[in-house]
C-alpha cells in the first residue's frame, strides 16, 4: 500500500540533490470504493516511474500523463478521476478525466511540479560574493560560490556573476559566454570593466551580453546594496526574457481496450505487434488486447 513518508520524503531528497525535476502527487480527496485515501502521496518522475501509492494501475495512467503534462507546463493541477463519463466542466488549475476502469467512487489528486532551483554561479569569495550568497538563497536560488579555474557554467545556468575583483576574471567570463549563460555579469568599476570585456577572447555580440557594471542604477554603496543590485537585474532580466506560457509537449495514445489517454513512455504498460506499439491504462487491457488483438486493431 501506501509508500512511507520517510522513503518518499528520502526519495525527493535525492531527485532535489541530483537537480531532476518531479511531480509530487497527493490525494485530497477519495470516495469508496477507490483503494487509495485522502493523504496517500506518490512521486512521478521526468520518466514518468512512479514511487507511492495514489490508487491503481488505472488510476496511475492519468496520473502518469498529467504529472508530465505539470512538469511540462510549470503548473501544478486538481486532477479529478471519474467512473462513466466526465462532466466536461473546465476549471483553472483543474482537469476532470473519465476512468471506465474505475469500478465507483472518484478520486482527486494534486499533482504539484517540483523544479530544480536556478543555478547561479558566482565567481570569487569577496564580500559581494558573499552577499550575494546570503541574499540568493531567500530568492529561491541555487547559489553556487566558485573559482575562476575550477567554474563548470553550463547552458541551463541562470546566471553567472564575477566578483572576484581582479582574480580569474577573463577566462571565467570566456568559459560563461562559451557555455551561453543568459546572464553574465563582471562586478568592476566601468573603467576596469571595460578593460577586461576588451581582453576577452570573443567576439563582439558575445562581449556585448556581459552586464558590466554589474547590476541596477540603485546607488548602491555597501556589499549588500551591491548584491542587491546585481540579483534585481537577473530577477528583471529573467522576466524580460521568460519564454510564453508552455503547451503540454507529452506525447499520448489511446488505450484500444477501455479508451483511457495514457502517456507513451517506456514505463507505460505496452506491448508490440507486427511492427506497432499500443499502450494500456493497465494490465487488465493488455491481457484483453493480446486475448483479441484483432478486434481492437483499428483502434490501436
Amino acid at each position: 500500500m501506501a509508500a512511507p513518508r520517510e522513503a518518499l520524503t528520502e526519495r525527493a531528497q535525492e531527485l532535489v540533490e541530483r537537480r531532476e525535476p518531479f511531480v509530487r502527487a497527493t490525494v485530497v480527496r477519495a470516495q469508496h470504493p477507490t483503494s487509495a485515501h485522502a493523504g496517500d502521496a506518490a512521486l512521478v518522475d521526468a520518466n514518468g516511474e512512479i514511487d507511492g501509492f495514489v490508487g491503481g494501475n488505472c488510476v496511475e495512467a492519468s496520473v502518469r500523463a498529467y504529472a508530465l503534462q505539470a512538469l511540462s507546463t510549470e503548473e501544478p493541477v486538481l486532477l479529478r478521476v471519474v467512473p462513466g463519463e466526465p462532466s466536461h466542466v473546465h476549471e483553472e488549475g483543474a482537469v476532470e478525466v473519465s476512468n471506465p476502469c474505475l469500478s465507483g467512487g472518484s478520486i482527486e489528486i494534486f499533482l504539484e511540479p517540483r523544479l530544480p532551483a536556478p543555478r547561479v554561479l558566482v565567481v570569487g569569495e569577496t564580500p559581494i560574493a558573499q552577499a550575494l550568497a546570503t541574499l540568493g538563497l531567500g530568492l529561491g536560488l541555487d547559489l553556487e560560490l566558485t573559482t575562476g579555474t575550477a567554474a563548470q557554467p553550463r547552458a541551463d545556468d541562470a546566471a553567472f556573476i564575477v566578483a572576484s575583483h581582479g582574480k580569474d576574471e577573463e577566462p571565467a567570463l570566456v568559459a560563461a559566454l562559451t557555455a551561453g549563460v543568459p546572464y553574465v555579469a563582471l562586478v568592476a568599476s566601468e573603467v576596469r570593466g571595460a578593460a577586461v570585456l576588451a581582453s576577452l577572447d570573443v567576439d563582439e555580440e558575445q562581449r556585448a551580453r556581459v552586464f558590466s557594471p554589474a547590476g541596477l542604477e540603485l546607488g548602491a554603496r555597501t556589499p549588500s546594496e551591491i548584491a542587491l543590485s546585481i540579483l534585481a537585474q537577473l530577477v528583471s532580466e529573467r522576466a524580460r526574457n521568460r519564454p510564453a506560457k508552455p503547451v503540454p509537449t507529452v506525447r499520448t495514445a489511446i488505450d484500444p481496450v477501455c479508451g483511457m489517454t495514457v502517456a507513451v513512455l517506456e514505463s507505460t504498460i505496452h506491448v508490440e505487434r507486427d511492427g506497432v506499439t499500443t499502450y494500456f491504462c493497465s494490465e487488465g487491457c493488455r491481457t484483453s488486447f493480446l486475448a483479441h488483438p484483432e478486434h481492437y486493431a483499428a483502434a490501436s
